[in-house]
């Protein structure tokens, strides 16, 4: 899965958006405000962080190769994938489930009620 495909996937989620509060190159991924995922470049290699829980976060680790402590984040609870091919296609995407999860189950309840109301009002339109 290439840049532009995760792009594409992440966005795909309900609610998520994306900002550039780092500069013009460095896509922030986030749910009702909150970052689930960020994406940047390693060695000329697309590179994604995506939240997680920290004995998945390690186990992940010890799998794939591509996968590393969080670059720049809190390494407990953050991995940093390597988009080069090395993580199938759907290892990546539950990856990207699993942190979108984590960020929207962290919500307060009325924020994720707003965020699935809206959803649900533009589905019936």
């Amino acid at each position: 899965m290439n840049r532009e495909q995760f792009n594409d996937y992440l966005l795909s989620k309900p609610g998520a958006s994306v900002d550039y509060p780092f500069d013009t190159v460095t896509p922030v991924y986030k749910v009702a405000g909150k970052m689930f995922a960020l994406m940047g470049e390693y060695q000329g290699v697309a590179r994604v962080n995506l939240k997680c829980e920290p004995e998945e976060a390690l186990a992940l680790r010890d799998i794939f190769e591509a996968v590393t402590p969080g670059y720049h984040m809190n390494k407990r609870h953050w991995n940093s994938v390597l988009l080069n091919d090395s993580v199938p296609e759907g290892e990546l995407q539950r990856m990207a489930d699993n942190s979108y999860n984590l960020v929207l189950d962290s919500l307060p309840k009325y924020k994720q009620q707003q965020l699935l109301g809206s959803l649900q009002d533009s589905s019936q339109q």
